[in-house]
């Protein structure tokens, strides 16, 4: 079978050359090449989807490690990964297929309908629909929203775990197929952002649009020397509470991994504390990675 498609959100350039209209990098694309995500290429002159369908992991999860603590507790959820992402953070805590440009061994080709097949399987098993996560799930947008509406059709429930950097066009499209979103707000610093590759000012359009149509949570990896100020997370819990103040917040520690292999995880206290600052502002703060 096939796993590339024909694209959604772009636009023709000059010269055979596409602009990609998905995320914000908006990346104008020259022939047979791909956008910053690896995941969208120009094929003659048109932009295609590659690796549609190409899964790189499926496991049935707690709906909490999602983490999804006041979305159906209790309840399992079908994770699917795919390959890449937008963003390219040094401190990625599973680069190991969100860095990967294509499946190389392992991994599997799925069609939408095989995953809602294996979704209505684990019903019996508590299973309340599917969550696109592992790596940035909205790269592979077109599978993920075939999925979610077949997935609707079946009285399940969609949920997608996100850095959020994604344009708002697309994520209206998607919204009213998804029933949960955990977003990643990993700082509240456009200078942060910058280093990543990314938005604050995006991410938080993300949030105020997402969270008037479905279930959210928000998590925050803090890192030690990067975001773990009581004052960042003062104003990150603000903005959350600016919003709803019953949005869920969730902290949690870092662990050396990719770039930052070498750095300390986060101490324990440094997260008891924040947490102890963003509940000023928030009712439901979550701890997490605490072993």
């Amino acid at each position: 079978m096939s796993s590339v498609r024909e694209a959604l959100y772009w636009s023709r350039a000059d010269n055979g050359s596409v602009r990609c209209e998905l995320c914000p990098h908006r990346c104008h694309i020259t022939g047979g090449g791909t956008g910053i995500c690896g995941a969208r290429a120009n094929k003659d002159g048109a932009l295609v989807a590659l690796g549609y369908g190409l899964v790189s992991a499926i496991a049935l999860d707690p709906v909490e490690k999602k983490p999804l603590y006041l979305f159906h507790p209790g309840k399992s959820i079908l994770s699917v990964g795919g390959y890449g992402c937008n963003l390219r953070c040094p401190f990625c805590q599973n680069h190991e297929i969100s860095m990967r440009r294509g499946p190389g061994k392992g991994g599997s080709f799925q069609t939408p309908e095989e995953i809602v097949r294996l979704a209505l399987q684990a019903a019996p098993h508590g299973n309340i629909g599917v969550a696109y996560t592992y790596n940035e799930p909205l790269i592979g947008y077109e599978f993920v929203y075939d999925c979610a509406k077949l997935i609707k059709k079946e009285g399940l429930l969609n949920a997608v775990v996100t850095n959020g950097y994604v344009n708002m066009e697309p994520l209206g499209k998607l919204l009213p197929f998804a029933d949960a979103m955990n977003i990643d707000l990993k700082s509240f610093s456009e200078g942060f952002y910058k280093k990543i590759g990314g938005s604050l000012d995006a991410v938080k359009e993300t949030i105020r649009l997402s969270h008037t149509q479905c279930h959210v949570e928000i998590t925050t990896l803090i890192i030690p020397g990067e975001n773990d100020s009581s004052e960042e997370i003062a104003g990150l819990a603000g903005f959350i509470a600016s919003l709803d103040d019953e949005i869920p917040l969730h902290l949690t520690r870092f662990f050396p991994r990719h770039k930052y292999s070498g750095r300390k995880a986060t101490q324990r206290e440094t997260i008891y504390a924040l947490s102890g600052t963003a509940k000023k502002y928030l009712k439901n703060v979550f701890t997490g990675n605490m072993w």
